[in-house]
């Protein structure tokens, strides 16, 4: 199975976007069909090792003219089977399903646990032909032999490899998408002797984790309770209210009360104390143990809501590479959060703002391979028109009590403890203009929603990252990466081993705890994507 990896700030007063006149980053259409044609050659004689039973080309004809509904994955069988020669592969010698056969009807029955509302295809037939199995005629097997192949690749296309990324791209997520070969793993699936529960899914591994939750979540009562502070007043350590068995019993029902037998209190004790603590940890609120409006707000959205943000973010898991090595950083829009990782390992966390809702931060990769010590800001066309030269016309010493000046046709402003990009900037070359840098505004990283920028992503401790981007260059030490932010003379420092760096979007994830989070969905592309899966 060939696997890439394909994963992962701002400004002080008005914004981090630079002009210029790079061109739109090229697109590159998945294709499923592509990826199955170019492993089918690769996977002759792996599958069931029986070779007495085949069917004849024609009946692959046949077959989709009956089941039109299937007819995308035709060639996909043709090239499938002409490497086989036409043997059958969901079939042992003996003319019996295979372990493999069963395990993969099982996962079509169970469909909707995989977080999609799509129907599958000709299920009756299907369920018909595999309760018949022993009695079938050759012609018979020759149909649900198809049949299985046919589904295997409807089930991969939507499981495993999730919308087209020309659909993707329509929701603005730019990033790289994984490239799969379903044949390859249809190979390893059908080896004699293997075991399917073993083989590992090309899915990302938080896939799994949501659909556990999902299934949870499925599964639990109507959820009949509302929430209504006393007085419109938050609940505090101590407080006793009729509110209080209410709050006790939705948070025992979300999982964050371990006990029934804490749900009859109407007194705020430390057992619940460290309930709310939870539940507002996982949904990326101050911890304070006060419940308030925002908790409130939090605790009274449907059941049904969280299903579909869990079924949203399956999906878009879908779209991950299932391997990553080596370290990088990830940053997820919604978290406020970035992240490095060296393989599968978290080293560390930092608080980051990203753009507000009119100047989204772009979903994509790139490499850092520069830092820039003490920037300038050239200061954007859309910012010089609308701020700039109106404050020039108020006031002739505009640029000079800005510490700006005049640059070519542009204005930038000079490096200093003045400068909106800070004292650091980490470059990595995109056609959206995007970048991660230091920001004189401290305090909006104190925050618990930190969507302020003009798209960039603004850093909470810049000179850590620097630290950690210039380790392997023992000619940087911390006191020159301090002295080089202090200065006022612009300074470019190229990276040994430039890092990649995932601009992602999600909005729900199970952490490390075992805990599932769920975030606001500060873009709207929840919706979006619920509804493109809505219609394919």
């Amino acid at each position: 199975m060939q696997k890439t990896i394909c994963f992962i700030v701002l400004v002080g007063i008005w914004g981090c976007r630079e002009s210029n006149n790079r061109s739109t980053i090229n697109r590159k259409k998945d294709s499923i069909s592509k990826v199955v044609s170019d492993a089918a050659r690769d996977i002759a004689g792996n599958f069931s090792d029986q070779n007495t039973l085949h069917f004849s080309p024609g009946q692959l004809s046949a077959f989709f003219t009956r089941y039109d509904s299937l007819r995308l994955f035709q060639n996909d069988l043709n090239k499938f089977y002409t490497t086989r020669n036409y043997a059958f592969a969901w079939y042992n010698d003996t003319g019996a399903l295979t372990e493999q056969a069963s395990h993969l009807y099982m996962r079509l029955e169970n469909l909707p646990e995989e977080g999609l509302n799509v129907v599958l295809p000709y299920k009756r037939t299907l369920d018909s032909l595999i309760n018949i199995n022993n009695g079938q005629a050759i012609e018979q097997k020759s149909e649900t032999e198809l049949l299985l192949t046919s589904l295997y690749f409807f089930f991969a296309q939507k499981v495993w490899g999730g919308l087209e990324e020309n659909a993707t791209q329509q929701i603005d997520w730019l990033m790289p998408r994984k490239k799969l070969s379903y044949s390859a793993l249809l190979d390893s699936m059908l080896k004699p002797g293997n075991n399917t529960s073993t083989v590992k899914e090309p899915v990302y591994r938080q896939y799994n984790l949501l659909k556990e939750y999902l299934k949870k979540y499925k599964a639990l009562p109507p959820d009949n309770i509302t929430i209504n502070l006393p007085g419109n007043k938050a609940v505090r350590p101590g407080d006793t209210s009729p509110m209080i068995g209410q709050l006790r019993k939705k948070l025992f029902l979300l999982g964050d009360l371990p006990s029934a037998q804490d749900t009859a209190s109407t007194t705020y004790d430390s057992t619940l104390l460290t309930a709310v603590k939870r539940f507002q940890r996982r949904h990326g609120m101050t911890p304070d143990g006060i419940a308030g409006g925002a908790m409130v707000r939090e605790l009274n959205i449907p059941l049904q809501q969280r299903i579909e943000k869990i079924m949203v973010n399956m999906e878009r898991n879908r779209w991950l590479p299932t391997d990553v090595r080596g370290r990088y950083l990830a940053v997820n829009i919604p978290e406020f959060v970035l992240h490095a990782y060296n393989d599968d390992s978290l080293l560390w966390n930092m608080n980051v703002v990203v753009g507000k809702d009119v100047n989204k931060t772009v979903i994509f990769a790139g490499t850092i391979s520069q830092i820039v010590f003490s920037p300038y800001w050239n200061v954007p066309a859309s910012i010089l028109k609308k701020e700039i030269l109106p404050g020039i016309q108020k006031n002739p010493n505009y640029l000079e009590s800005h510490h700006m000046e005049k640059f070519g046709t542009g204005v930038r402003q000079k490096p200093g403890p003045w400068n909106s990009l800070g004292a650091v900037k980490f470059l990595f070359p995109n056609s959206h203009s995007i970048y991660l840098h230091d920001t004189p505004s401290k305090s909006l990283f104190q925050e618990s929603k930190r969507a302020f920028s003009h798209g960039c992503i603004r850093v909470a401790e810049p000179k850590n990252l620097a630290m950690y981007m210039l380790r392997e260059d023992p000619t940087w030490t911390e006191a020159r990466i301090t002295n080089a932010m202090k200065s006022e003379k612009e300074q470019y420092v190229a990276i040994k081993n430039p890092m990649p760096v995932y601009i992602t979007y999600f909005t729900a994830w199970v952490d490390r705890q075992g805990d599932l989070n769920f975030r606001e969905d500060i873009y709207k592309r929840d919706a979006q994507l619920a509804n493109l899966l809505m219609k394919h």
